[in-house]
This record gives C-alpha cells, sequence and structure tokens, in this order.
C-alpha cells in the first residue's frame, strides 16, 4: 500500500510510484488521505484502506505525517488494537516492511523508531517508541523537497536543528551520536536561511535534506529533550505544526536549559559558527541564545499569540500541557530535568 497525502497526489508523485509498480506487475493499492499530524481517527481511516487489500508491505511518500501515518499502519495490520496501546513506554513490535520517501527536509521520521499519533478522544499527542515502527528502507532524494514553500521549508528545517542539538545536549547522548549531530547542526546553520529565501537552490536543499536524516538517526540514538516534551502538547491542542511549535520553544528551552551543560551547548554554538573556539563557553552560551532569537526573527516564527491562540485557552491548559509533556519522559533526559512549575513557567515565557 502507498500511503500519502492529498498535495503528493495532486503533485502527481504518487502516480509516478504506482506506474513503476504497475510496470514491474506489483499489485498495489493507494491511501492519500494522511492528514497533517496525524490523529488515531486518520490511522482508522487508514486501516480500513488495508482491509479491503491484500497488502505486505508499506510505501510512505511525504512529510513525516504521512510516514508516521504509514508506521502506525505497518503495526497495526499485524498485531492490531489501538495506538494508545503502543504508546510508550510500552512495547512496538514488529509489522510489515516500511518504505520511507520523505518529501520534507525536516522530521527524519525515515530514520527513526518513533511515530507520534494525536488521540482524538483526549487530544494527547503520544509518542510511541521501538523497533518496529524503523523503516526497513529510505529513499531520499532532495529534489522531492524542491517544492516545500517558505513557511515549511523554514519549520521542518528549525525542527531538524532541535533533532541535531537535542541529540547532542541529551543525557544519552554518545559518540555515535555526537559527530552525527554537530554535522547537522552546521549544515543546518549555513543553509536553512539560503533554501527559505532561494527555494530553487539545489545546493541549499540537499543540505537541508541530508542534514534533516542526519538529525533523524541522531536523535532516533540518544533522544529528543524538553523542546520535544513541551513541543506535543502544544500541537495536540492547538492544532500547531510539529516543526513550528518546536521553533516556538526553542529559544526560550535553550536559556532555560543552559546552565545544565554549557560546555555542549558551546560546542553546538560553534558547529553553527556562532561562535569561535576562542571564546569561553559561557561567551559561546550566550551567543547560541542570541543566534536561536535571531533565526526565529529572521524566519518570522510567530508566538502562540501572534499564531492566533487564544489566551484564555491557552492559560486554561498550561498545567495539563505541563503534565503530558513530563508524561511522555522526553524532559528526563535535558541537561537540567525540569519540575512541572518549571515547565509552565517555560509555556507562560513563550506565549508572547
Amino acid at each position: 500500500m502507498i500511503v500519502s497525502d492529498p498535495f503528493m497526489a495532486q503533485c502527481g508523485y504518487v502516480d509516478k510510484i504506482a506506474s513503476g509498480l504497475e510496470k514491474s506487475n506489483v499489485e498495489f493499492g493507494t491511501f492519500t488521505d494522511c492528514v497533517a499530524d496525524p490523529t488515531t481517527d486518520s490511522i482508522a481511516a487508514a486501516m480500513e484502506s488495508w482491509q479491503q487489500g491484500d497488502f505486505d508491505s508499506v510505501v510512505a511518500l511525504g512529510g513525516g505525517s504521512s510516514i508516521d501515518t504509514a508506521k502506525a499502519l505497518a503495526v497495526l495490520a499485524v498485531h492490531g488494537g489501538k495506538m494508545r496501546d503502543y504508546k510508550a513506554p510500552n512495547p512496538v513490535p514488529i509489522g510489515v516492511p516500511i518504505i520511507a520517501i520523505p518529501t520534507t527536509a525536516g522530521t527524519g521520521s525515515e530514520a527513526t523508531r518513533v511515530t507520534v499519533v494525536t488521540d482524538t478522544e483526549t487530544q494527547e499527542k503520544m509518542m510511541c517508541l521501538g523497533s518496529g515502527l524503523m523503516p526497513t528502507a529510505a529513499l531520499v532524494d532532495f529534489e522531492l523537497t524542491m517544492t516545500m514553500p517558505y513557511r515549511l521549508t523554514a519549520d521542518t528545517g528549525i525542527d531538524s536543528l532541535c533533532h541535531a542539538m537535542e541529540a547532542y545536549i541529551s543525557r544519552k547522548a554518545n559518540a555515535f551520536t555526537d559527530t552525527i549531530a554537530l554535522a547537522s547542526m552546521s549544515s543546518i546553520a549555513r543553509n536553512i536561511r539560503i533554501a527559505c529565501d532561494n527555494p530553487d537552490n539545489k545546493v541549499a536543499r540537499e543540505a537541508m535534506m541530508l542534514a534533516a536524516t542526519q538529525g533523524g538517526i541522531a536523535f532516533s540514538n540518544s533522544s529528543v529533550t524538553l523542546i520535544h516534551g513541551m513541543s506535543r502538547p502544544l500541537g495536540a491542542f492547538f492544532h500547531v505544526p510539529h516543526g513550528l511549535s518546536n521553533a516556538m520553544l526553542m529559544p526560550a528551552v535553550t536559556e532555560y536549559s543552559l546552565p545544565g551543560s554549557v560546555s555542549r551547548y558551546a560546542e553546538c554554538a560553534r558547529a553553527m559558527d556562532l561562535a569561535s573556539l576562542s571564546d569561553s563557553d559561557a561567551d559561546a552560551g550566550i551567543k547560541l541564545l542570541d543566534g536561536l532569537y535571531r533565526l526565529n526573527s529572521d524566519l518570522q516564527v510567530p508566538s502562540p499569540k501572534t499564531f492566533g491562540i487564544s489566551e484564555t485557552d491557552y492559560a486554561d491548559v498550561i498545567t495539563t500541557m505541563a503534565e503530558q509533556a513530563l508524561a511522555s519522559g522526553s524532559p528526563n533526559n535535558n541537561p537540567l530535568i525540569p519540575e512541572q512549575f518549571d515547565i509552565e513557567q517555560l509555556y507562560r515565557k513563550v506565549w508572547s
């Protein structure tokens, strides 16, 4: 089964894959109703299509949402149940093989054993984690990203930057992930503005695509931290695209976390050419914060307020968002492990 979204179908990319399968006499079906930030309802719709055929594998074509949908489908198709049954820390068994073809340079989902699905009943953005969600193969072609509009390019690029930076400062960081994370950060810092301002620049697009996959490999092996822990509830309650919710949080959460690992954050600054070897770690950390706030300004990242979220609605769920962030486990990987009060204060800080 080919799993994709309406835009990919409209662009003709689904037909290109279908044509190749037809020429090879491979039987297939399609599901092209993936939604941004998949929900248990949208996964159920994909399962209905799956049950109408006799499929043995999934080809995921699209951004992180399509790939996450395909991952969930691959597990449910074999083992049944509901997605909440596989919410971390519950194990995720092996399902049918997944071939991932990413079309955005952001989530790195083609190289991770993670999927994120919003429970329609509770509005919780559930993280599912396990080897059953790792694609069997990934076909990474930067030319598929050439049609990405400015906002998507910016938000998915910052998502990749979060993956790399969080992997590097995570308490689970290791020698393997360090080199990949630093390479990803360096490439994103050099190319993200170019890719946004000059979308036809193939050199920048290719660099961002490689960095996205590197970021996925890095955080899949060392985990994300507080930014992602806080990002999932914000996205679930207010339908903020995942990359954008990360971008809203990244500078303020980094500012909070900096005292917990000054030397590691300093290396992030140096990798991103925001600081030099002659800068002390303390000065490099300050330059990192300046650079992250400036990046958000340059790429016109809105605050929750300017995004259009009601202040009353936002205030009403701050406690719940903080509880869900803690329950995800990601904040425990942070250099500075927060209490619920700290997370609530951070949500208030990023509001405007």
